[in-house]
């Protein structure tokens, strides 16, 4: 009798403890939903104010005030510091962010987490191309108010470097956190993969390529992109067991 009376308590404790699991997935969800949700909406506030031409003001403001004051071709700070912004600016850029995830994905293949590897490229890849699409459909012009510190080929807003910069590694902070035991742990990875995104963007106004209102719109969606990738794979991922538990 004492054997099945613990019995039931370890029965009652797991059960609860499946429980709070449950509970908090589906809190994280709605988070994630969330989050979304907001990422879109602010995106399209942004662009709407962009379009009626709203942010001009502010945009020049914060771009001269990253000038030295009474000469605009000069970005603030000495020579190296123009060179770090060149450097850090590498890291929303095509190659990077390509090698990086080839790099990664094929550390996942081989380690057999191949939904982990193909999560990554299809959200960079799906990324790199709304974001292609997004910038033919806007058609910005490139700030003209200051010299450009290094070569532009496309259309200004919303910004591909930050929004690359923000499915890339916020994908891969995510991926990383997930296998880690403390949320303390969690958070700091995820708090690099954030400043990577952020050096990334802010780079850009730096160098004179963007506006600040680009760069944000960038984070918006590629923010909004990598969530809603999350959600799709967590979504398949259910699909998946109950189909197994059917069986």
């Amino acid at each position: 009798m004492w054997r099945g009376a613990r019995w039931n308590e370890r029965v009652g404790t797991a059960a609860g403890t499946i429980r709070r699991w449950i509970a908090a997935r589906e809190l994280r969800t709605l988070l994630l939903v969330a989050a979304l949700a907001g990422g879109v909406f602010a995106f399209l506030e942004i662009a709407e104010a962009v379009r009626e031409d709203e942010t001009r003001a502010l945009d020049e403001a914060i771009l001269l005030a990253m000038r030295r004051p009474g000469d605009p071709a000069d970005p603030l700070g000495p020579a190296w510091v123009e060179e770090f912004g060149r450097d850090l600016t590498a890291l929303g850029g095509v190659p990077i962010i390509g090698l990086v995830t080839t790099a990664v994905a094929a550390t996942l293949w081989l380690l057999r987490q191949r939904r982990s590897a193909t999560l990554l490229v299809l959200a960079v890849l799906s990324g790199a191309l709304l974001s292609f699409a997004l910038k033919r459909g806007f058609d910005r012009p490139r700030p003209a108010l200051v010299p450009h510190e290094t070569t532009v080929y496309t259309a200004s807003f919303p910004s591909g470097h930050s929004m690359l910069s923000a499915v890339a590694y916020l994908t891969l902070g995510a991926l990383v956190a997930r296998v880690l035991p403390r949320r303390r742990l969690k958070a700091f990875v995820l708090g690099w993969a954030l400043l990577f995104t952020a050096l990334a963007g802010v780079s850009r106004v730096y160098l004179g390529v963007h506006w600040p209102t680009d760069v944000l719109a960038g984070w918006m969606v590629g923010a909004s992109w990598a969530v809603a990738c999350w959600l799709a794979a967590d979504l398949l991922d259910r699909r998946g067991r109950r189909r197994g538990e059917d069986r």
